[in-house]
């Protein structure tokens, strides 16, 4: 009976594919199985480096789908084995079924089985064995994979975005490759943290803005892609970067969690140091409007979501009595989980108000406090303007090596010594990239350092600090909630010993100042969801305990 067939070929991994092992095999044996029976081949469905694990393969979907096509050109779909289509037993008698609902049969060279009920049954046996070894297969080749993690030597998927994977030792035929650091790449993964901390003048970037920032200004990720959000915060949140990396993390099917105890945890070259990595965390987890209940963020409570209790640390909410008519904050571990979490503080909501504003203006936000914190970054500052002149030297000699390199492969090509192909498309394309970062990294440290002289004078500081006690004074609680939160990241209440402690970052205090020179007196009211506390490298308490 003649036939129209169509054929399904399969690898089961990428490096299988690039190295074509097995493909043309399977094609071969087809063609010439229908060759003896006189069926003709009329479709070819390729699949390269999919697991038959699971249904998610592009190919396969495409087949399936001509196959519920009235006008399909196909009336069988030809395999080298079962286990080609399917490893999975559900998965292959619930797409047999398919199929036979369409009167298209699926058949496998090397197990003809028959229809019948006995080849029905042969056929699920083989199935369920397939399944069984694909599952033993991946135990043992997860296991061999995490003794080469804990060796600490990369599994083979690409490397995070700011490194490459270099060989580290060869073992017979196989090659064993560490994680070594990318410059050109890891300058960016460093220019994203910086923003996120320090932003640009003297504004922070939240993680939107950062990508916006980095697509402007010409920057891209691999293969010429724009940054987006999602990207963004992968590079903020991925531990690597900090010299830890975790492999088995998460299953590769589900994408689940796995618990820790079956991680495996291995040192990576560090790009980003630990306690830079920590503050962004820190930053992340108490900043972000997503991950902080809407009730704090929205509250017109001024202290809403920064008051803390001294004794455990938790979050000191709104209680009141009387019928509204008294207002506290009151300990939130101890007035909802009991007096065995805490024994819990109180005090009444307007006095704790008037503390916290009444010292900011009196003690903190002085003309000659301010300067003096402006004084200490300004220290800072200078220190950064040499480090940069330093590291512009450096970048310089690289641009001009990139520039030399490019030029030899230009020279080469004009004299007929090497001919244009692909891969040397791909290589003057790669120095170019790196020779473009180099120069906008160059432009970045050309920047003007240490805080101008008539930013802090006397002048400039008295409206500035009488500004900020006005702001305080004035407008909504909604309004004085915010402008408060651009300069206050905690309020620390110790009844027994009479304290309360507030702390904040320093170059706020600069970024407000900076705003106000410009005439720049939006900015609260626009910035505050979007807004991230800005650090520096002598971060901690700005402002004094209130007795």
């Amino acid at each position: 009976m003649s036939r129209n067939v169509a054929l399904y070929l399969r690898v089961s991994t990428a490096r299988q594919a690039e190295k074509d092992l097995s493909i043309p095999d399977q094609r071969k044996q087809a063609e010439a199985y229908c060759k003896r029976r006189g069926w003709r081949i009329v479709q070819e469905f390729v699949e390269r480096g999919a697991s038959a694990t699971t249904d998610n393969r592009p190919a396969f979907q495409d087949m399936i789908a001509d196959a519920r096509n009235s006008d399909r050109k196909f009336d069988a779909v030809l395999v080298h084995s079962y286990s080609r289509f399917a490893r999975d037993a559900f998965d292959l008698e619930f797409y047999i079924r398919e199929l036979r609902k369409r009167d298209v049969e699926l058949i496998s060279i090397t197990q003809e089985t028959g229809n019948d009920p006995m080849g029905e049954m042969v056929r699920k046996i083989m199935a369920l064995f397939d399944e069984y070894q694909s599952k033993e297969n991946a135990k043992h080749t997860l296991r061999a994979m995490k003794e080469n993690a804990r060796q600490g030597f990369w599994n083979g998927s690409p490397p995070p975005f700011g490194y490459q994977g270099i060989e580290a030792e060869r073992r017979g035929e196989k090659i064993k490759k560490r994680l070594s650091i990318l410059e050109s790449e890891a300058r960016t993964v460093r220019t994203i943290f910086d923003l996120y901390l320090f932003g640009t003048a003297g504004h922070s970037l939240g993680v939107k803005a950062i990508a916006s920032h980095l697509n402007r200004t010409g920057q891209r990720f691999r293969d010429n892609a724009r940054f987006s959000t999602g990207l963004v915060y992968r590079t903020l949140t991925r531990e690597t970067y900090a010299g830890r990396h975790h492999f088995n993390k998460s299953c590769v099917r589900t994408r689940k969690v796995k618990p820790p105890s079956e991680w495996v945890e291995f040192d990576t070259p560090v790009i980003i140091p630990p306690e830079k990595f920590a503050l962004v965390q820190e930053r992340l987890n108490s900043r972000q409007p997503k991950k902080q209940n809407p009730r704090l963020t929205n509250s017109p409570v001024l202290l809403s979501g920064i008051a803390v209790c001294s004794k455990c640390g938790g979050r000191m909410m709104l209680r009141t009595g009387k019928h509204g008519r008294y207002r506290y904050y009151t300990c939130a571990g101890q007035a909802t989980k009991g007096k065995d979490i805490c024994q819990g503080q109180s005090i009444p909501l307007r006095a704790l108000d008037d503390i916290v504003i009444k010292t900011l203006g009196d003690v903190a936000f002085t003309p000659s406090r301010v300067k003096e914190l402006i004084a200490e970054l300004n220290t800072h500052e200078t220190a950064s303007g040499k480090n940069a002149k330093s590291n512009a030297s450096r970048l310089k000699k690289e641009q001009s090596q990139a520039e030399k390199k490019i030029g030899n492969l230009y020279a080469a090509i004009e004299n007929g010594t090497v001919e244009l192909d692909a891969q040397l498309k791909s290589r003057i394309n790669e120095l170019k990239f790196s020779r473009d970062n180099i120069i906008r990294e160059i432009g970045k440290l050309s920047r003007p350092y240490g805080i101008p002289k008539k930013l802090i004078s006397n002048d400039n500081l008295e409206v500035f600090c009488a500004g900020f006690k006005n702001q305080l004074a004035a407008g909504s609680p909604e309004f004085k909630k915010a402008y408060l939160r651009l300069f206050v990241d905690r309020v620390e209440v110790d009844i027994p010993n009479k304290e309360v402690r507030m702390t904040g970052q320093k170059s706020a205090v600069l970024g407000a100042l900076t705003a106000k020179s410009l005439g720049d007196t939006d900015s609260v009211l626009t910035s505050v969801q979007e807004w991230r506390a800005i650090g520096d490298s002598n971060s901690g308490s700005l402002y004094a305990s209130r007795r």
